[in-house]
């Protein structure tokens, strides 16, 4: 998965804060949505379907823990990366409980952002290719015709963005 292709959902509430992300990561070649809540998160997931989300702990409303939670309902496969100024030991096990896939401090460094972002990226490529897999073989053995077999499969590489 090159750079150009990977949906990167940061939520944060400082808006300086994603508005300067932002710009670095689309120079380095993500796609980036940038949104200042949790709800709005959710808002984004609806409307589109992203490979890794930045995650804040600390903001107002739903917390990052929470939006981690429903993120993670609503796309199984996202992978939430937790950056925040206030990390604590119990913040980490909790985002753990999560699944979060790491935990940076604020300020994060650019480099480990990047390559946290697409090894995140990568499990999800991953994941999503094991259970496209399974879902595959769940299909040819249901005894469909070979058009649907197609159909089904056709179905499936939309949902996991494999085409």
């Amino acid at each position: 998965m090159s750079p150009k292709e990977i949906r990167v959902l940061l939520v944060d509430d400082e808006e300086e804060l994603i508005e300067y992300l932002s710009k670095r990561l689309l120079r380095e070649g993500f796609l980036v949505k940038a949104v200042t809540s949790g709800e709005l998160a959710l808002q984004a997931i609806e409307e589109q379907d992203y490979d890794v989300a930045l995650v804040d702990l600390k903001m107002p409303g739903m917390d990052g823990i929470e939006t981690q939670r429903q993120l993670k309902q609503k796309c199984p496969y996202l992978q939430t990366v937790v950056l925040t100024g206030h990390g604590t030991l119990q913040a980490a096990l909790d985002s753990g409980r999560e699944q979060a896939f790491r935990f940076l401090q604020k300020p994060a460094d650019h480099e480990e952002m990047v390559n946290t972002i697409r090894d995140a990226a990568q499990k999800k490529d991953l994941d999503c290719r094991a259970m496209f897999k399974d879902e595959v073989m769940s299909i040819t053995s249901s005894g469909s015709s070979p058009r649907d077999i197609v159909r089904g499969v056709e179905d499936l590489r939309k949902k996991y963005r494999l085409d």
